[in-house]
């Protein structure tokens, strides 16, 4: 029995009470929550380890450590044991994400030891609604993409990634992991375009997905077309297939400097009620 504070790997057996820590906060923890609910605890089927602080016996706060290294429900206290865990173990995740306040603070613990990090987003607004706008009418031309038309939509998911990241996801293993994830959501349905003559003109995903909340990201208009309006009505699409096929709540977040899509995702119904922060390296 665990009668103070302490951290350790969960355990599969310990599902039900990492799924209770997740539904506290199902909106900001769409994208663990999403992977739980799949892969279970089994650290090769998750895709990495997760992390649990535990108080006088209770599961109190997690940390998912794969590719990402994620807090959830985490305070103060167990931020400082993430963190410490993290420092001894190095850095083996490609980026921190996760709610601005908890994230912030574990980077301040890590920065001395992992810094400097390429690219610091220190405040993404976070964004959610629950009823589409009625003034922003859908695009009839976006459509779930086909398992046949992976070849299509990959040259816009590569472009959209580099332009947001920074860097190409084809680097390291030529590709090979992402196109597998380009894949999963094509073949799950939660993938959607317009397309005209081959080409993607507007593209976006329904990451993670739980019954409780999802996530719209991958947001993304081919620069040739761009200030056209597609996004709007684009997104207004995408919105409607994820409210009616997928969960209640729809959220997303943007990073801050980007006011154009900030206002557009306002127009289709969204309003912001929080906020994220990445860190990358």
């Amino acid at each position: 029995m665990l009668t103070t504070t302490a951290l350790k790997v969960l355990e599969p057996g310990e599902l039900e009470a990492a799924l209770a820590v997740l539904d506290r906060e199902p909106v900001a923890n769409a994208f663990v929550a999403a992977r739980v609910q799949v892969a279970g605890l089994d650290p090769w089927r998750l895709g990495g380890e997760m992390w649990g602080w535990y108080v006088g016996g209770r599961l109190e706060s997690l940390c998912y450590a794969g590719a990402n290294l994620v807090p959830v429900c985490a305070t103060p206290e167990a931020i400082r044991g993430f963190a410490e865990r993290a420092r001894r173990q190095g850095r083996r995740c490609s980026s921190i994400v996760g709610p601005a306040g908890p994230t912030a603070a574990l980077w301040s613990l890590l920065e001395p030891h992992w810094g400097p990090a390429r690219e610091i987003r220190a405040h993404q607004p976070l964004m959610v609604t629950r009823a589409p706008s009625t003034e922003v009418a859908p695009d009839p031309y976006v459509r779930r993409i086909r398992k046949d038309e992976l070849d299509v939509i990959m040259p816009a998911c590569v472009a959209m990634f580099t332009e947001e990241v920074g860097i190409s996801p084809l680097a390291g293993d030529g590709g090979l992991l992402y196109q597998a994830r380009v894949a999963e959501l094509v073949g799950a349905g939660r993938s959607f375009a317009r397309i005209e003559d081959g080409k993607v003109i507007f593209k976006a995903e329904i990451g993670a997905a739980t019954p409780l909340a999802c996530q719209i990201q991958g947001v993304w208009v081919d620069p040739a077309y761009r200030g056209r309006r597609l996004s709007e009505p684009g997104m207004a699409a995408v919105l409607r297939y994820a409210l009616h096929d997928v969960a209640p709540v729809v959220s997303l977040y943007v990073n801050d400097y980007n006011t154009a899509a900030r206002a557009a995702y306002r127009r289709v119904g969204f309003e912001e009620v929080g906020a994220f922060m990445s860190v990358l390296f």
